[in-house]
């Protein structure tokens, strides 16, 4: 009997997810901290550290394909990922640890500096998570314990991110006798960094070992393995395979919006809401409630409706709940700023909106490893690696995508620079909410409607399961 022929077990799915704790560290600095530490900290100017930031995602999204590719052509006696699993613990440490310890230099020297670690820290942590991701089909052949193992992942990314968050604000840059603004502490930074380098680097391994055994195991059963894609034009080739083409195409406008809703956020709940800076970090916590929520439900969920159903409907969901606040306000029917009911009542909608939006993302993944089974019974070739960082770059550039169209409402809109909440001229507030509102529903329908062109169903998967186990010697299937 096949390794992978029962579902996963929920220790090694705990343990599985336990690893991208060091992708949401990263994402939570990278998107909270990094700008505000080397601009009000260090000193360099914010187009510079933006700039430097932007390159470092560009040169990281090209990056990735190679990097699938390399681990779909490795062959070792622990299989084609392990290796790049535990090799990346090291990286991701000491680079995450440069990253936060700049030294005394030019502007430029400081520009050039920012730039190579950014770039660092980011290829680190794809040598973890374009093989780890592409581990999914490999760890098991159920159609639906895919989903499952994913919201482990997505539970533990999101946790560990808001939660190295909340104690860099609470202790590592609360404040000081020398800095009574604890932001500008450059001491609480490198506290931060030291301990998250460890944290990141403990949590890799650890994810890396729980899933030893099991693929070990199974990559030995495999009488035969299929080769992997070995040029660039393969790569491109296997980009051009249809589901997995219409999978990027949906999943192009989810993550649009997601990058979209998250930039504006801030200034949506400063400038319309006029929250202050407590009701900001409820905000933030509100977020992980709605992943919770997500984590409980998304598994019956998409086991009931189908994974590309679940992901359009949930699209929808997300879009509506995400917007409605502001349709209602712009006709006089939500609670103005200041009204005690104001922000459980956004709570709510934040909540849920978040609980759609990541139940999107994590359908999304799952639905990746279908189109690696798909791929290789059509071409006999296996391309998890290529595919895994196929989404890894649509997720890195489309994410960069929101962020522009965000940039790029805020100067439509011509909102002034360093406005304090209730300052703004009520025209451009408004402005504001419809413009983000209507950028945000069309997206989403869009969006929707890409999901529901998914060919891939359940029975589909498990009839080309059972064909795949065939040919290979093994039986892979429930």
């Amino acid at each position: 009997m096949s390794a992978l022929a029962d579902p996963l077990p929920t220790k090694t799915k705990l343990l599985y997810g336990f690893g991208s704790i060091a992708y949401g560290i990263k994402d939570s600095g990278f998107a909270t901290f990094l700008l505000f530490y080397y601009n009000q900290v260090v000193g360099m100017r914010a187009d510079l550290v933006s700039l430097a930031i932007a390159l470092a995602l560009f040169v990281d999204a090209f990056i990735d394909p190679l990097i699938g590719q390399w681990t779909d052509r490795t062959r070792t006696q622990i299989g084609r990922r392990h290796p790049w699993l535990y090799a990346s613990a090291i990286p991701i440490c000491v680079s995450w640890l440069l990253l936060w310890h700049p030294p005394q230099a030019s502007e430029m020297m400081q520009f050039f500096y920012l730039l190579s670690l950014a770039i660092m820290v980011r290829i680190s942590l794809s040598l973890n998570e374009v093989p780890g991701l592409a581990l999914l089909p490999e760890l098991t052949k159920d159609y639906d314990d895919r989903t499952s193992i994913l919201r482990y992942r997505f539970l533990f990314g999101w946790g560990g991110g808001l939660t190295m968050m909340a104690l860099a604000y609470a202790v590592f840059l609360a404040p000081t006798d020398a800095y009574p603004n604890g932001l500008l502490n450059p001491e609480g930074y490198s506290t931060y960094a030291i301990i998250g380098a460890f944290i990141m680097a403990f949590a890799v391994l650890i994810a890396a070992r729980s899933t030893h055994t099991r693929i070990v195991k199974a990559y030995r059963e495999t009488k035969h393995l299929p080769a992997a894609s070995e040029s660039l034009m393969h790569i491109f080739a296997t980009f051009r395979f249809r589901p997995f083409m219409l999978l990027m195409l949906a999943g192009t406008f989810a993550f649009a919006n997601q990058g979209l809703v998250f930039a504006l956020t801030p200034y949506l709940l400063t400038h319309i809401w006029l929250f202050e800076q407590t009701q900001l970090f409820i905000y933030a916590i509100s977020i992980f409630a709605g992943v919770i929520l997500t984590f409980l439900l998304i598994n019956g969920i998409s086991r009931r409706f189908g994974k590309s159903k679940t992901a359009a409907v949930l699209t929808l969901v997300s879009m509506v709940l995400s917007t409605l606040p502001y349709w209602l306000r712009m006709i006089g029917m939500f609670p103005s700023p200041g009204s005690p009911v104001l922000l459980p009542l956004i709570l709510v909608f934040i909540i849920f909106a978040t609980a759609a939006a990541v139940g999107v993302m994590i359908c999304t993944m799952s639905m990746m490893a279908d189109v690696t089974d798909a791929y290789e019974y059509e071409t006999k070739k296996k391309s998890e690696g290529v595919f895994s960082s196929g989404m890894w770059f649509m997720q890195k550039a489309v994410g960069g995508l929101g962020i522009l169209f965000a940039g790029i409402i805020i100067s439509i809109i011509q909102l002034p620079d360093k406005a304090p909440p209730g300052s703004v001229d009520i025209v451009v507030v408004d402005n504001l909410a419809l413009i983000f509102a209507s950028m945000t529903v069309i997206i989403g329908l869009i969006g929707a409607w890409a999901y529901t062109l998914f060919p891939l169903s359940q029975q589909d998967h498990i009839e080309r399961i059972a064909k795949l186990a065939s040919a290979q010697g093994v039986v892979k299937t429930r």
